[in-house]
């Protein structure tokens, strides 16, 4: 399995502190955001990793992360010209991807879980990660049977329609790269991530498994807050660097 840290946008709802910097650059207590994500990879025994960012940020993360080396890792970066949907980035990916089964964790999230088996035992189709929240009305949203088995998946909806949110921590075989190549933009613009699940969700291809301890989606001031104190309290022996 090969991964993706996906870490391109602007990162206007932090600004002015985005000015000068990428979000995903920012301190979590004591380390910067992305090595919260990065973590759940290497832990998981993945160690080539494509890491997508903005043109202008390309310079900062050669000189935080370089080749990847000091993580025992092979480090490749790609940029994202705009911010035009997360399932833009398996296309960026095609040629690193290959043939190979592909997670991609958002450059901004952090969770307290180890996935380490979650990715080890994926074998094929799609697996995402759902975490009951209080504002789910910002995320792309799960609805369940009951049987608690998935039955729909809808971006933002204006609608109540679940309390459980998608994280940011996506694993796909390597057909989601023709998926994402045939997608047509969202309202919005972009090509959603939502898109892609409902695919595999259609032709009971898609796991759903629950996320058990804490998620943070730290892009408001608020949620980044908070990840600072979790992260100061319970993150620190849970880190490999």
């Amino acid at each position: 399995m090969r991964g993706i840290i996906l870490s391109g946008g602007s990162g206007t709802r932090l600004s002015p502190l985005t000015k000068i910097t990428s979000k995903q650059l920012l301190p979590v207590y004591n380390k910067p955001m992305i090595y919260y994500p990065l973590n759940i990879l290497v832990k998981a025994g993945i160690k080539e990793i494509l890491i997508i960012v903005a043109p202008e940020r390309a310079g900062d993360y050669l000189r935080l992360l370089g080749n990847g080396k000091d993580f025992g890792c092979k480090f490749t970066y790609e940029i994202q010209d705009k911010p035009s949907g997360l399932a833009e980035a398996f296309i960026i990916g095609e040629n690193f991807i290959d043939n190979e089964n592909v997670a991609m964790i958002l450059g901004d999230n952090i969770f307290e879980d180890d996935f380490s088996e979650d990715l080890k035992s994926f074998k094929g189709g799609a697996k995402i990660f759902a975490k009951k929240v209080s504002d789910p009305e910002r995320f792309g949203v799960v609805k369940f049977n009951e049987k608690m088995m998935a039955e729909k998946i809808v971006e933002k909806p204006k609608k109540y329609l679940s309390d459980y949110a998608v994280t940011g921590l996506y694993v796909y075989d390597s057909r989601v790269i023709e998926i994402a190549k045939n997608m047509k933009p969202s309202d919005r613009g972009e090509l959603e991530i939502t898109d892609v699940n409902n695919w595999y969700l259609e032709k009971n291809e898609l796991e759903v498994a629950m996320v058990n301890g804490e998620w943070f989606d730290a892009g408001t001031f608020d949620s980044l807050l908070r990840a600072q104190n979790f992260a100061k309290e319970k993150m620190a022996d849970k880190m490999l660097f």
